[in-house]
């Protein structure tokens, strides 16, 4: 499997000033974006995280790719007959080096409006004449030893179909919410983001989801493999350290992953992005050395709100369960899946809004663990010290297309759904 090249300087500044606006900027501003997430297809992929409709989501931060032969074509669906004027192609490092833009009124019978145009990498604007409701860039030459691949794929004209926005059911409680129930699936001294390829080099770690995580995990191997989340469509490793009641392990009954719109504002949410497949993700602090160390993890008990919460263990009545809540970052810089400390990619907001060197909103991760024990907490630990080491891993591998109709019809409406992603 290649290595991911780094995206070109255009695409990251496009990230650090807005999705759409920019976009738009680039064309006449008598002409609207046309493509933007219509329906896409394309000749083939590199692999499944690498998907068509990546490439007209306004999100540079994805990306459609190619197998690695020539030639290629991706194409979009404007929903009815359009007027064109431009065609934009935001390339990430595997790029056309010859290719033709094409037009079709049915998407069989195609008509050639630019032939043999030179790929220059980068941002790349073509001046259009023609019509259609499809839209086809065909590769006829690569420019690399890799595939194709475009962060975006732009049809600047007038005309074409209105896609209809996500509509709000009667009665929908108006949350941005959907969530991964998944039970624990084995316990290992790994960790595949902090310690990769590295065996036995972690404390013991609980994992949830993926039912084949290692230290030697890839997001393919995740992806390819079984899970135990409902729903099981969700392909993504969650781990935690192990808890200990003395020298005895103790798991979760379960462990509930919610995907939150909270935290920013409410017209910052309706522009959250997918996260990206492949994103790996560690919140909390495993070497925090007092409470004051722990701000994103809290401690309570199930149905005794009245003990309160703490960054470390508290005390739950008889016949109640010890919690753990552990919130994630949401603001993405949109460009790295991760860094070198595995945080720095990620961050919180500020004043519910996402930070200029972060500045593309996700939903926000919510771990939530409940652990089948009360009392005195003297005799409990986790494998990485005191409660307020609380932390947790995230290594995302859901599917491209669950994930981003989750995010449209959950998180940017502002609607709670359920395991299946619906309301």
């Amino acid at each position: 499997m290649r290595k991911r090249p780094l995206f070109t300087a255009a695409a990251v500044a496009t990230v650090l000033t807005g999705f759409v606006a920019i976009t738009q900027g680039s064309a006449s501003a008598a002409d609207g974006l046309l493509s933007a997430n219509r329906p896409a297809t394309a000749s083939s992929l590199e692999s499944a995280a690498f998907p068509a409709s990546n490439a007209v989501d306004g999100n540079p931060g994805t990306r459609w790719s190619s197998a690695f032969s020539d030639p290629q074509w991706l194409q979009v669906d404007l929903g009815a007959t359009a007027t064109l004027s431009s065609v934009v192609l935001d390339w990430e490092a595997a790029y056309s080096r010859t290719f033709n833009l094409q037009t079709s009124a049915n998407g069989s019978s195609w008509t050639t409006i630019k032939a043999n145009v030179a790929g220059t990498g980068g941002r790349q604007t073509v001046a259009v004449t023609g019509s259609g409701r499809y839209v086809r860039l065909q590769s006829t030459a690569r420019a690399t030893q890799w595939g194709v691949s475009l962060a975006e794929f732009e049809v600047y004209g007038s005309g074409g179909g209105t896609a209809p926005p996500p509509t709000i059911p009667p009665g929908a409680v108006r949350v941005a919410e959907f969530l991964a129930d998944c039970p624990f699936s084995h316990r290992l001294p790994d960790d595949p983001i902090v310690f990769p390829n590295m065996p036995g080099a972690s404390h013991m770690h609980s994992f949830f989801g993926s039912t084949v995580t290692n230290a030697n995990s890839t997001v393919n191997d995740l992806f390819n493999a079984n899970s135990n989340c409902n729903p099981s469509i969700d392909k993504s490793s969650y781990w935690i350290p192990t808890f200990y009641n003395g020298n005895t392990p103790v798991e979760p009954t379960t462990g509930i992953f919610y995907y939150l719109g909270e935290g920013v504002r409410d017209d910052l949410i309706a522009q959250a992005q997918p996260l990206p497949f492949g994103l790996r993700i560690v919140a909390g602090n495993a070497k925090a050395t007092g409470p004051a160390d722990a701000s994103n993890s809290r401690w309570s008990c199930l149905h005794a709100g009245q003990v309160g919460s703490s960054h470390d263990f508290v005390e739950c009545p008889a016949g109640t369960m010890l919690e753990s809540y552990l919130d994630f970052p949401q603001c993405w810089n949109g460009r790295d899946l991760d860094s070198p400390d595995h945080k720095s990619h990620m961050a919180y907001p500020v004043n519910a809004a996402c930070p200029a060197t972060h500045p593309v909103v996700v939903p926000k991760l919510r771990q939530v663990m409940r652990y089948p024990v009360s009392g005195n907490p003297a005799n409990f630990r986790l494998a990485s010290g005191n409660g307020y080491s609380m932390h947790g891993d995230f290594f995302n591998a859901w599917p491209v297309e669950e994930m981003a109709r989750r995010v449209n019809d959950c998180i940017r409406i502002i609607v709670k759904c359920g395991t299946n992603g619906r309301p």
